[in-house]
């Protein structure tokens, strides 16, 4: 569950700074989230990512989430989503 966990976190800042960039989107970051989700995992913990701006102390963030289920070992186990966000300051043109 951690190697899980700490693979969504990185592909969720991933996508994030890639999304920042002044000549992307946060659709752009998407993207890229699940191409490196699913780069290392079934592409079932790809399958819900989300991305928009939040403004953090006045300034424009890129906020990507990624929910995906907890994963099981044998037939026991926690049962739920796993959330897990990524954040980037949002690059602005002069």
């Amino acid at each position: 569950a951690l190697h899980v966990r700490n693979t969504l976190v990185a592909a969720a800042a991933e996508g994030a700074r890639y999304a920042a960039a002044a000549d992307r989107s946060p659709a752009d970051g998407v993207s890229r989230t699940k191409e490196v989700i699913e780069s290392s995992l079934p592409a079932a913990y790809a399958s819900d990512v989300t991305a928009g701006y939040q403004s953090v102390a006045g300034l424009d963030t890129v906020v990507v989430e990624v929910r995906a289920p907890l994963p099981v070992v044998g037939l026991v186990g926690p049962v739920g989503d796993l959330v897990v966000r990524g954040h980037a300051l949002a690059e602005v043109l002069p």
